[in-house]
């Protein structure tokens, strides 16, 4: 499970889970608009990370974000911490 602190959201975090064929699942929002979200968990389960990225990234409620841009940015800090990670791994072998 990943976990990230949202930021200038009624959501305080979003935990998810993202496959090894980066598709993302188990989506829960801590906070906010519960059918909403709800709503928005269920639409990106089993999506592609980066389809998921291209659609959710930039959508504005307030504070320059929104719960969607949020998710969006959780999943791409995901993204970056697993290709640190593997560019680690490579380097040490």
């Amino acid at each position: 499970m990943e976990i990230y602190n949202t930021a200038g959201t009624c959501s305080r975090q979003i935990i998810f889970r993202v496959s090894d064929e980066n598709k993302i699942s188990d989506v829960k929002f801590i906070g906010g608009c519960s059918g909403n979200l709800q709503g928005i968990a269920r639409l990106v389960d089993g999506q592609d990370i980066d389809y998921v990225i291209s659609k959710l990234k930039g959508i504005i409620c307030r504070s320059g974000t929104s719960c969607p841009d949020q998710l969006a940015t959780a999943l791409i800090r995901y993204k970056e911490k697993k290709a640190n990670k593997e560019a680690e791994e490579s380097e040490s072998r």
